[in-house]
């Protein structure tokens, strides 16, 4: 008997535990692409600030979160960093469609330490390989993070790809990769400018061409399983605040309220 009391005092507690955010705290709960971390948050904070109404973010690599929202993860509102996760969810009818909408743009740079003095010029064929010097370059996971998705097309365009394969410091997300280059572990990584303003300890080496990869852009839909809070902070990312707050980011607003 006592332990059939102990299961289920262990279960009743996980169960509060994973039971939905907007459950217990009557918000949205957002899944959003780890490049959006630190932007969303202050988003976050301000709609509480003049809503009341709160807001809980899960920030992981699109391909993460994409997945976690098949399995059942009880989310509002999916924000990715590519359209095909987004795509991903769609064709399996897990978000509104209706509300898909792109967000942002952003672009992809080659960073390096802050104390590294190396200087490269992206361009087809540069010496990228050499210049790691025998060390590894940090990218996300270039088989489902999008970042690391667009870093692989990037490279494979311009025909160094091949040479830097075997030399990968792959992250689960392009936050874990700013991370390798920012404590000195790798002397290159590949990640958004935006992820490269947001940290000190790193330096923009150079912007990849445009041309290089498909644009990076963040579409964001509500989910099939939105609760009644969600289309308030929906619509409070396209406000006139918000895309300020983006802005001043260093993301580019793709829409905005009229």
């Amino acid at each position: 008997m006592n332990l059939r009391k102990s299961i289920i005092a262990v279960l009743a507690v996980f169960l509060f535990a994973v039971a939905p955010a907007r459950a217990g705290e009557g918000g949205a709960l957002v899944f959003a692409a780890a490049s959006l971390t630190d932007v969303l948050t202050k988003i976050g904070a301000d709609y509480e600030a003049t809503t009341g109404k709160h807001v809980t973010f899960s920030f992981a690599g699109s391909s993460v979160l994409a997945r976690q929202i098949e399995a059942g993860s009880p989310a509002d509102m999916f924000i990715s960093a590519d359209e095909a996760w987004m795509d991903h969810l769609a064709v399996r009818d897990l978000i509104t469609a209706d509300t898909r909408t792109d967000l942002l743009g952003n672009r992809l740079v080659l960073i390096a330490p802050a104390a590294s003095t190396a200087t490269l010029t992206i361009a087809e064929g540069f010496p990228l390989a050499a210049a790691l010097n025998g060390g590894r370059l940090a990218i996300a996971d270039p088989d489902a993070v999008p970042a690391g998705k667009y870093a692989r097309t990037a490279l494979t365009s311009l025909g160094v790809w091949n040479g830097v394969v075997d030399h990968l410091a792959q992250a689960e997300n392009v936050r874990i990769a700013l991370a390798y280059v920012a404590r000195g572990e790798t002397p290159f990584g590949i990640v958004y400018e935006t992820d490269a303003k947001s940290q000190p300890k790193v330096r923009i080496v150079d912007v990849f061409p445009a041309a290089t990869h498909p644009p990076v852009t963040y579409p964001a839909a509500l989910l099939k399983t939105a609760g009644p809070e969600a289309a308030g902070f929906f619509a409070y990312l396209k406000s006139d605040a918000a895309t300020a707050t983006f802005a001043a980011a260093g993301f580019t607003p793709l829409a905005q309220s009229k």
